[in-house]
């Protein structure tokens, strides 16, 4: 994937109050930095932020976290912002990182139109590999639930199987999302594959957490 930059991205960065420059300092304790209770879901991979930015000015009761990667991506996301969006925070970082920021503080995983890695020697890198779903396990605080996206077939069958084989019951499998489901809020690639009719594929998985 071509990145285009943006020019005034470190100034962005630098200046942008939802961005934590620290999210290791708050592992276990992300509740005390959001000030509430709040059940808090992240999304891996938030691209240009459109999902999780609507999502957190609809459900205000529920605390989001955007962790992205790419600098220019997350600037233009930034730009998107609200001044005034309580419950909201941005981590810029590499989601193999993401055992060291959080630890059974999380309620829900989005996964939305991750990069389908789909040559055979790099399907360790897809985001629903045993790696990545080990490293989820430590960082749910009850039930652990991860919600999919993507339009890519190969990964969502790849996925239904790791999920299946760590644990997880599955629900709401579709393989085209939006002939079922209107009245959603979309990412901006989840829109533009809508308007061309590609197909989106979902699920829900979930599993409990185990106490021994």
């Amino acid at each position: 994937m071509r990145l285009r930059n943006v020019k005034d991205k470190e100034e962005i960065l630098n200046n942008c109050k939802y961005l934590i420059k620290n999210p290791e300092d708050y592992k276990g304790k992300w509740k005390e930095l959001f000030n509430n209770d709040n059940p808090i879901y992240i999304e891996i991979g938030m691209g240009k932020g459109k999902f999780i930015l609507e999502n957190a000015l609809k459900y205000k009761d529920i605390n989001y976290i955007g962790i992205e990667k790419f600098d220019s991506v997350m600037a233009k996301a930034i730009k998107k912002i609200p001044d005034d969006l309580d419950n909201l925070k941005l981590i810029r970082m590499n989601a193999l990182d993401i055992d060291k920021v959080f630890s059974k503080e999380i309620d829900l995983i989005y996964l939305n139109f991750s990069d389908p890695w789909p040559k055979t020697r790099w399907h360790n890198r897809r985001l629903t590999s045993k790696i990545f779903l080990d490293k989820y396990d430590t960082l749910f605080k009850d039930t652990k639930r991860i919600e999919m996206k993507t339009d890519n077939e190969d990964l969502f069958i790849y996925s239904l199987e790791t999920l299946s084989s760590n644990g997880y019951a599955l629900s709401d499998i579709s393989f085209d999302y939006h002939k079922t489901h209107t009245d959603i809020i979309m990412s901006e690639y989840e829109m533009s594959f809508n308007k061309i009719g590609k197909n989106v594929y979902h699920l829900f998985a979930q599993k409990k957490v185990n106490l021994s």
